[in-house]
């Protein structure tokens, strides 16, 4: 990590153990790997797990007396990418952040590297001034600012080698070695890289009449990353629809095609998808980290009386277990770590999806392909018939597949499955508006989960406040209370939210629900019920966070509803 030499690094670790940092036996342990692995000793003590980068950062500030800085809190200028170029940047680890007259500010992983101020006082014609911070934190900001720098430059480079004036030329004279050229691909590579490094869910691209805009939906927020020339938009729509397998000359219907793709040693999947509007082709693309099938219920935000009730329903020997809510709030996410959960070397279990989002280990799984004849309720006939213990059915979207579901669960089996409803005591009535018959419902439905997806309010700007009347009134509070808004930094790009969490409302149907249920009991029946046996509703665990200082009142209202 550090460009220490011989005795700078024994210094380095003497110093670390002066200051009782890292012990006597750490110190041994990481002098031998280096002999071995010719690493930098700063670099071993932190993938030992003897110190971290923030500790190492925060010792040597102190030592050398050197400032710290945390570039996730700085805008940088456009002006320090121009002065410092990307390659030196990344070969001394390095992250140009301020300007001032004569003076270039610098964080640095190694503040002590004179190789690297002496070039950069060369090449800049300016006073160096290092400034300390993490390595993972210079690398991400190397990614973040200077891939943006270099798409301007592959559109320069695609408008060149394409030498198209799209208001003249047809594109039917595109051709595909047009299309593969080389800054074409470093293109559509770029935004899928820098999607994946924004924890964005999906990518828009979006053709105009003057330009393409591209975006990406971060914490279910759709922002603008870029735009692209119209000249060059052909070329890169084109490129996605060759790699997802997508017809290129058909362009008057929506087409769906899937990427996979490995970038930073991860396996990702897109799910790409065309929609023709008078501009030309919308592509919206959808990344599904193959990681996500890893997430334990633990992992999934219920709070300590949630996670119990989530673990008797699933402990049921047969029944229907249902998650709820709109589209984008998690349902799929949930439902596969639910299946992780019960998946054990006992069990065949068989899954029905459109589409099958994640691969899951000793799981059996089949794509819904409807030009086959192959429906959820026809694929789900024939899992019966595979001697199953547990299914799951990617969603429930008519009375035939809710039908079967119904009857696999009577005969034994658990099933896992979706429905688009707005809670969970709607679900019941759901079902049996679909033409399920309430006793058989009563008898097969072991537990309904609704969910929502809510933004928490980043936790280094929210802003505290006394709550208004009005929000008293929303919150159900007697007198105000200090409650947190959305405010905006560096951190969180000015959004003031950062992340998301789930909130949920479970129901587990037991004796008094199913007795309600039976007998055709109104919603609010239903409701009511539920209740009485211990339902948190959305409305109350939304208070809750809002009251923990988690959430927005904003936030609240736009999640759930709220009556009065």
């Amino acid at each position: 990590m550090l460009g220490w030499g011989n005795n700078q690094k024994k210094r380095l670790g003497d110093m670390l153990l002066a200051a009782k940092v890292i012990s006597e036996e750490q110190l041994k342990d990481v002098l031998n790997l280096q002999k071995s692995q010719g690493k930098k000793i700063g670099e071993l003590l932190i993938s030992q797990n003897y110190i971290t980068e923030e500790e190492l950062a925060t010792f040597l500030s102190k030592q050398l007396n050197i400032e710290l800085v945390s570039l996730r809190d700085i805008k940088i200028d456009d002006e320090c990418l121009q002065i410092v170029s990307k390659e030196i940047a990344e070969k001394y680890k390095i992250m140009p952040f301020e300007i001032s007259q004569n003076k270039l500010s610098v964080a640095m992983s190694d503040p002590l590297n004179i190789m690297a101020i002496d070039d950069l006082r060369i090449i800049t014609r300016k006073r160096i001034i290092p400034f300390i911070d993490t390595l993972s934190e210079i690398d991400k900001s190397i990614k973040k600012y200077y891939s943006k720098q270099d798409n301007v430059q592959t559109l320069h480079e695609i408008e060149e080698e394409l030498k198209i004036d799209y208001t003249k030329s047809k594109e039917e004279d595109l051709v595909l070695d047009d299309i593969e050229n080389a800054p074409t691909v470093k293109l559509a590579n770029s935004i899928l890289v820098q999607a994946i490094d924004n924890k964005a869910s999906d990518i828009h691209v979006e053709p105009f009449e003057d330009y393409v805009a591209i975006r990406y939906r971060v914490d279910g927020v759709l922002y603008e990353n870029m735009k692209i020339p119209k000249s060059v938009y052909q070329a890169l729509s084109t490129r996605f629809k060759i790699t997802a397998g997508i017809d290129i000359a058909e362009k008057r219907i929506p087409q769906d095609g899937r990427i996979e793709m490995q970038l930073n040693g991860i396996d990702y999947d897109f799910r790409v998808n065309t929609l023709p509007t008078i501009y030309g082709e919308k592509i919206v693309i959808r990344i599904l980290d193959k990681r996500g099938s890893l997430l334990s219920i633990d992992s999934l935000g219920f709070n300590d009386k949630d996670l119990e009730e989530i673990r008797n329903i699933l402990a049921v020997p047969n029944g229907v277990i249902l998650v709820t809510g709109p589209t984008g709030s998690g349902k799929t996410t949930t439902l596969y770590s639910f299946l992780k959960e019960v998946n054990t070397e006992d069990k065949n279990i068989v899954t029905i999806e459109d589409p099958v989002e994640y691969t899951l280990d000793r799981i059996n799984q089949v794509q819904v392909n409807s030009k086959a004849g192959l429906s959820f309720a026809a694929g789900l006939r024939s899992i019966l018939r595979q001697d199953p213990d547990i299914i799951m059915i990617g969603e429930i979207r008519d009375e035939e597949t809710a039908q079967i579901a119904i009857r696999a669960s009577i005969t034994g089996h658990i099933v896992f499955s979706t429905i688009h409803t707005n809670d969970a005591p709607s679900t019941i009535t759901r079902l049996l508006d679909m033409g399920i018959k309430s006793y058989l419902a009563a008898d097969a439905l072991s537990g309904i989960i609704a969910q929502r997806l809510i933004k928490k309010l980043c936790p280094h700007c929210k802003e505290a406040y006394l709550s208004s009347e009005k929000e008293n009134k929303i919150l159900n509070l007697e007198e105000s209370q200090t409650i947190y808004k959305s405010n905006g930094c560096n951190k969180c790009n000015g959004l003031g939210y950062s992340g998301r969490r789930a909130v949920h409302e479970i129901v587990r149907i037991n004796g008094p629900l199913k007795k309600v249920i039976e007998k055709n009991g109104t919603m609010d029946d239903i409701r009511e019920a539920a209740i009485e046996s211990g339902m948190t509703s959305l409305y109350e665990n939304c208070r809750n966070l809002v009251l923990k200082g988690e959430i927005s009142v904003h936030e609240l209202l736009r999640t759930v509803e709220v009556e009065g």
